[in-house]
C-alpha cells in the first residue's frame, strides 16, 4: 500500500510535545517520563492511533508509548492526542529494528502488533514483526510475565507467526484464533482503523498471544 506524504508532517512531529526525541535517552528510564510507574505497553506499528488511544482512554493506569515510523501516518495519531490530551500517551517515530536500543531490560509488561507489514517474499522474513529476530529484540524489553498480542488478517503472515514462536527459544503460545471475531476473545477486543476496514469485508481476523517461558 503506498502511503501519501504529508506536506509539513515531519516538522508537526519535531515540534509536537506528544513525540519523544533522541528516544535512546530514555532507556530504561521512561516511567520518569510519565511521571509515574505505572506498567508500560508498546504498539509497534501504530498507524493512526485508534487503538492505542481507545486503550490509553480506558486504563489510564497503564502507560502507552506508540511506535510508527511513517511520519504521514504518526500525524493523525497526534492529531487524536491534540484533541484528548491523555496523560499516558506519547509517541516515537522510528524504525521497529531499533527497539531494544530504546527500551531498557523488562520495562515494557506489554507488545502490540496489529495488521503488521506481510513482506511476502522470502528474502525479507526477517523484516516481518513476528520474525525470530525481532522475538529477540522484544526478548530484551519485554517483562518475563509479559505478553505479546498479534492481530492480522492475513493468513501466511500468521502460519508464518505461529512457526516462528514455536521455533524461536523462549517463547511460548499462549492461544490463538483464526477467527477473533467469532471466539472468546471478541468481547474485549479494540478494533484498529484497518481491523474495521476488513471486519467490513468480511475477512477473518487472526490472533495470537505469546509470552516468555519462564
Amino acid at each position: 500500500m503506498r502511503l501519501r506524504n504529508v506536506p509539513g508532517s515531519r516538522d508537526v512531529i519535531a515540534e509536537s510535545p506528544f513525540t519523544v526525541k533522541n528516544e535512546t535517552e530514555y532507556q530504561g528510564k521512561w516511567n520518569s517520563l510519565f511521571g509515574n510507574d505505572n506498567p508500560i505497553h508498546i504498539e509497534v506499528g501504530m498507524g493512526k492511533g485508534q487503538f492505542l488511544m481507545t486503550l490509553a482512554a480506558a486504563h489510564p493506569e497503564v502507560n502507552y508509548v506508540g511506535i510508527e515510523k511513517y511520519s504521514s501516518v504518526l500525524i493523525r495519531a497526534i492529531e487524536k492526542q491534540e484533541e484528548a490530551e491523555l496523560p499516558n500517551v506519547l509517541f516515537i517515530r522510528m524504525e521497529a529494528e531499533h527497539i531494544a536500543e530504546v527500551f531498557g531490560k523488562e520495562e515494557v509488561s506489554r507488545i502490540y502488533l496489529n495488521f503488521s507489514d506481510p513482506w511476502p517474499k522470502d528474502r525479507h522474513a526477517k523484516r516481518r514483526l513476528t520474525s525470530r529476530q525481532f522475538l529477540e529484540r522484544y526478548a530484551k524489553i519485554l517483562k518475563r510475565e509479559g505478553h505479546i498480542i498479534f492481530k492480522t488478517d492475513n493468513r501466511e503472515l500468521f502460519d508464518f507467526s505461529l512457526e516462528e514462536a514455536e521455533a524461536a527459544p523462549g517463547w511460548k503460545l499462549l492461544n490463538h484464533t483464526f477467527d477473533l471475531h467469532h471466539s472468546e476473545f471478541a468481547k474485549d477486543n479494540v478494533m484498529t482503523e484497518y481491523e474495521q476496514r476488513f471486519v467490513e469485508k468480511g475477512n477473518a481476523i487472526c490472533r495470537m498471544e505469546i509470552a516468555q517461558e519462564a
